[in-house]
């Protein structure tokens, strides 16, 4: 073969070199980089429809008030009807499997939405129809999402892989609203749907090239679903650490939902904030949700898987306290409810990319949809009561009293991790947690 002279190699143009991924950790994991790929789109895709699918209901159909609201209901509904159940279902089945067949159904059900628009056939009670089916699909692919990372991710990378996780979706919360107000001002809310169904079956290309290691399911006559949901339910209170992160979360959920409730109000009736004063708070919180979700795991390293929940809950509840200090400082509103937002949503993340790799690890293979199941029953199950309570105490009293509360709700819910083992954890563990071992092996 010809070998170039070195006066050859100093004279040829040097070509340019193309930037590579690190070849180690899980830039190697090929079925974690699937997954992530996988999520990034789908994340955004959902988030586009955070925006298009309201839109699509008060531009075309005239939605009412009540309708809005039902709408904003129905997706989130099933997690409190079937989410025990779903994560009972989950742990008998191939969890690639379930979120492969939930992708495809997703994506198949939204192309109900431009389908019918063409028709002329588009109306509130399909968007509602659609909506709730979209939510059971979630429900069992969320369980088995929460159940599928710790297959395919080693333990001692969990954290880190959550947190790559949670900058997809933190990004996407960034960009996701804005451009699907653009696309639905520029090709209609059903089109903006149609790409909404397009990025599920993205979704499920990367999910179907994920090759997890086997799973090991009892024999069906052996299995009781009752006792499986209960047995779900048991992990969280059954272990100190996870029944500690997981009442830390619903507080943190309860509180801020009653604080949501009346947030809008406080920004336009008391602070006179402007659309593009309130849109710049929110835009906020999403910047402040991605830095949290790069920096999770880099904390973790330097302080410590305990220490950093601890630290990330107590900074979600202080930061909260700017915002009623807002309204004794009207000059300065706009900066202190920007920056509560911001550092809010920043330790939220961090919180939540610690909680999650701790749930997975402590939890035992043959647990993680039930266990994951749960634990979002308990959380998401929060957020309608705490939007309920937030209304009721607004309307009762003041919106400033409901902002009291949920600010008070936020802050105190560090109190469920301080008083616990979690604040001893320095490593993430390598074992599940051994009282849960034996649950649920018959």
């Amino acid at each position: 073969m010809f070998e170039p002279s070195p006066s050859d190699r100093t004279s040829a143009p040097r070509r340019a070199r193309r930037p590579r991924l690190p070849k180690s950790g899980l830039w190697a994991n090929l079925d974690f980089l699937h997954l992530w790929s996988a999520e990034t789109i789908s994340q955004f895709g959902a988030q586009l429809s955070v925006v298009a699918l309201p839109l699509l209901a008060v531009a075309e159909l005239d939605a009412t008030p009540f309708q809005m609201g039902l709408l904003g209901t129905v997706g989130t509904l099933p997690y409190l009807l079937i989410g025990l159940l779903a994560g009972a279902w989950v742990d008998r089945m191939s969890k690639r499997t379930v979120m492969l067949v939930t992708d495809l159904g997703r994506g198949i059900v939204l192309l109900a939405i431009p389908i019918a628009a063409a028709l002329d056939q588009l109306s509130m009670w399909l968007l509602l129809t659609i909506a709730f089916v979209v939510g059971v699909q979630s429900v069992f692919f969320n369980a088995a999402y929460g159940a599928l990372v710790p297959r395919i991710v080693p333990r001692d990378q969990l954290t880190d892989a959550n947190g790559k996780l949670l900058a997809s979706s933190s990004a996407s919360q960034v960009i996701g609203p804005a451009i699907g107000g653009t696309l639905v001002a520029l090709i209609s809310g059903p089109l903006t749907m149609l790409i909404n169904a397009v990025t599920f079956l993205g979704s499920a290309h990367f999910i179907r090239r994920i090759t997890p290691r086997p799973e090991m399911h009892a024999s069906g006559a052996t299995r009781n679903l009752r006792r499986e949901i209960r047995e779900g339910m048991h992990a969280l209170v059954a272990s100190p650490v996870l029944r500690s992160i997981t009442l830390s979360t619903m507080m943190n959920n309860l509180a801020g939902y009653l604080f949501i409730a009346v947030y809008v109000l406080y920004m336009t009736d008391d602070l006179h904030l402007s659309d593009r004063g309130v849109g710049l708070v929110f835009a906020s919180g999403g910047v402040g949700a991605l830095i949290g979700s790069l920096v999770a795991a880099p904390l973790t390293r330097r302080f410590g898987q305990g220490n950093t929940i601890v630290a990330a809950s107590i900074g979600f509840g202080v930061s909260g306290l700017t915002v009623p200090m807002a309204i004794l400082a009207p000059d300065h509103a706009l900066p202190l409810v920007v920056f509560a937002e911001f550092a809010q949503w920043m330790t939220v993340v961090i919180f939540n990319t610690n909680r999650i790799a701790l749930r997975q690890a402590l939890t035992p293979d043959h647990l993680q949809g039930r266990v994951a199941a749960s634990s979002q029953v308990i959380t998401v199950g929060a957020q309608p009561i705490g939007s309920f309570l937030g209304g009721v105490i607004g309307s009762v009293w003041s919106v400033q009293a409901a902002l009291i509360v949920g600010v008070i709700g936020m802050f105190l819910a560090f109190l469920f991790v301080w008083f616990s083992p979690t604040r001893s954890m320095h490593d993430i563990p390598q074992e599940p947690d051994p009282s849960l071992v034996a649950l649920g092996e018959r």
